[in-house]
């Protein structure tokens, strides 16, 4: 149904009601103006001009960096998964308003402008390496910086599955997937503090320095006590000398191995009597050193027996 060309209609049994048909006015992407007030608060649009680059020249940008960098990043975020949207949603309410001001009334960008925006723009080394610097600046923005004197920094490997023979993209065993492999820092909110997109045959933690150590190196700078938490992928005597040497604590899910279960032996035998119901949860802290250590580190291991389960859940990790 088009837009009405004549005026409202009023109701007779309640003057205060109307009848309007304006289908253009509608949307169900209203929710996307709050992070944009967000962004607007914290001054997104001049750490995009000051991170990343137009490569246009003289009048050939109808369409400003900062607008075809929302769209994309708002289009996401609203669910949309790719730029074939892009045809629809320039004439959609709510993207026209998350524009600049000149373009509100013009839409925004169809699917081959955006689609270039991402693929050969966002793509050029210089403003990936942007792209980076403006999500540390976000990060540090006294709106969003984590006032809590102690930190907690996750770091996880992830699978971004592919549909097709993207650059890069390789078989995963693992996931048993065609994918991507990155890898991700997430701060105690929830937060993505650093990502770095690898290829998919990739080991778990390869190129982890240079994801999470500025990171840990930024909060010492401010006095914060830093704990870095990661999975098994991670137990790595490099990984550990690094935190080390920056006094920096952690806890790393140790791969299983004869000499621990030695020593949690007598912990793996359910007690005599009528199981109850909740598990029933033990631990023992001992010194460890594997091969590949050059020093004894300490270890907590935490056996967990369930009702119904005939062998006890088992993990170790390797705390400072």
């Amino acid at each position: 149904m088009g837009d009405a060309e004549s005026g409202p209609i009023r109701l007779s049994f309640n003057p205060q009601l109307r009848v309007e048909f304006r289908g253009a006015t509608v949307t169900s992407d209203a929710g996307l103006l709050l992070p944009r007030e967000l962004d607007e608060r914290l001054g997104v649009s001049a750490l995009i001009e000051r991170h990343l680059t137009d490569p246009r020249a003289g009048r050939n940008s109808q369409f400003p960096l900062c607008d075809l960098f929302r769209q994309s990043i708002y289009s996401r975020l609203a669910g949309y998964e790719d730029t074939n949207d892009a045809e629809r949603l320039a004439e959609d309410p709510t993207f026209r308003m998350l524009a600049s001001r000149e373009r509100r009334e013009t839409g925004v960008a169809l699917t081959s402008t955006l689609h270039w925006f991402e693929t050969a723009v966002l793509a050029e080394d210089r403003n990936y390496q942007g792209l980076t610097r403006l999500n540390a600046d976000l990060v540090q923005h006294p709106a969003t910086r984590c006032s809590l004197r102690r930190v907690v920094l996750d770091i996880d490997s992830s699978e971004s599955p592919v549909h097709g023979m993207q650059e890069q993209s390789a078989y995963n065993g693992h996931f048993e997937s065609l994918c991507y492999h990155p890898l991700f820092v997430f701060s105690p909110e929830g937060d993505c503090l650093a990502a770095k997109l690898r290829p998919g045959n990739v080991h778990s933690a390869e190129g982890w320095d240079e994801v999470l150590l500025p990171i840990v190196d930024r909060y010492r700078r401010r006095g914060q006590t830093v704990v870095v938490r990661a999975d098994v992928a991670f137990a790595m005597p490099a990984f550990y000398e690094a935190l080390e040497r920056r006094r920096v604590r952690y806890a790393i899910r140790l791969p299983a191995n004869d000499v621990l279960e030695r020593q949690i032996e007598d912990l793996l035998t359910r007690p005599r009597g009528r199981p109850s119901h909740a598990p029933l949860v033990r631990y023992r802290s001992f010194q460890y050193q594997a091969a590949s250590w050059d020093c004894p580190r300490r270890v907590i291991a935490k056996v967990e027996h369930y009702l119904g389960e005939l062998f006890p859940r088992v993990g170790s990790l390797s705390p400072p």
